[in-house]
């Protein structure tokens, strides 16, 4: 635990990903205490949680506000944990349909999904690993039932602290950075990482250009007057404009790497092998999978390739 600004405490918790852990953020003071993103659902977080509140002279009760930057099981598992025990938990309005939903009543999008993969080139096998693997992180998952709608600019004052929502789609549809504008600092959830790039996947529930919103999302905090942005995994970034062109780089690199594949025509599961040929498990190759599948949509919205299916295969124009 380390304590970033005055009351404001970054509190790394284990998660059991490639990312080893993820970043929350305790806002203390005036008699109240808010949460920037809550970990996953597991004895360990939780542990790990429980032990870093004792040590600011806290419990789970205490915490009366959670603020949301995205869906993602590892900043949402417990959300719905502490909005049983009386918090306050806020989501982007982009969210609620979406990436909440598909949380809070799989069946919605459950049969859509599959079908998304099967679609576009994804083997059998491969799809049962990856139904496996949804099927446990299910269980690490605890939705809240009513989170309030967070818009884009709204204005928070939560323990002595003022912060303004920005809307950052494209890491997820309702991805929000928390910034503190008086002291320059931006809570910037998984728009920004420090040495890797988030992913950025077109999933069955997500809005159909999560690419170009991601890009759109880079650019705007490009500008912001921000000293430096403590993100949900790794270090801080004190260069956030130079973070973000080059995260812009690096999509254009692979943007260029996708067009050179495409020397004849390819489904997207056949062209997440050769973007992302290292050694990865069913979690990982769904991944890959999804952020293949958002690059090719970007590049057929550009007019740059097309497709032809189902199942669908992806050509050069």
């Amino acid at each position: 635990m380390r304590e970033i600004l005055p009351g404001v405490f970054l509190l790394p918790v284990p998660i059991p990903y490639p990312l080893k852990t993820v970043n929350l953020y305790l806002l203390k003071g005036k008699g109240e205490v808010a949460l920037v993103d809550t970990a996953l659902a597991t004895r360990t977080a939780q542990g790990s949680l429980e032990l870093y509140l004792a040590e600011l002279g806290l419990c789970f009760q205490n915490v009366k506000t959670v603020l949301l930057t995205h869906h993602h099981p590892d900043h949402y598992g417990l959300a719905g944990f502490f909005e049983g025990l009386g918090a306050r938990v806020y989501l982007h309005a982009e969210e609620l349909g979406r990436g909440h939903r598909f949380w809070l009543t799989p069946e919605a999008f459950e049969e859509a999904s599959w079908r998304l993969f099967l679609d576009h080139g994804t083997p059998e096998e491969a799809l049962l690993g990856i139904r496996e693997t949804m099927a446990k992180t299910r269980e690490r998952v605890h939705p809240p039932k009513e989170p309030l709608a967070l818009e884009d600019g709204a204005v928070l004052e939560v323990a002595g602290r003022r912060l303004r929502a920005i809307w950052t789609p494209g890491h997820a549809d309702g991805h929000v950075a928390f910034y503190l504008e008086e002291e320059g600092v931006l809570l910037a959830g998984d728009a920004l990482l420090d040495h890797v790039s988030p992913n950025v996947g077109l999933w069955a529930y997500t809005r159909e250009n999560p690419l170009k919103d991601f890009l759109n999302s880079l650019r705007r905090l490009a500008e912001l007057p921000v000293r430096v942005a403590h993100a949900g995994h790794f270090g801080p970034i004190g260069n956030v404009k130079g973070r973000a062109q080059e995260l812009l780089a690096h999509h254009q690199e692979r943007l260029q790497a996708l067009l050179t594949y495409l020397e004849g025509p390819k489904t997207a599961w056949e062209l997440s092998l050769l973007l992302f040929p290292q050694d990865l498990d069913a979690a990982g190759r769904r991944f890959a999978f999804a952020e293949t599948l958002a690059h090719l949509e970007y590049l057929r919205a550009e007019g740059t390739v097309g497709r032809e299916g189902p199942p669908y295969r992806y050509f050069r124009v």
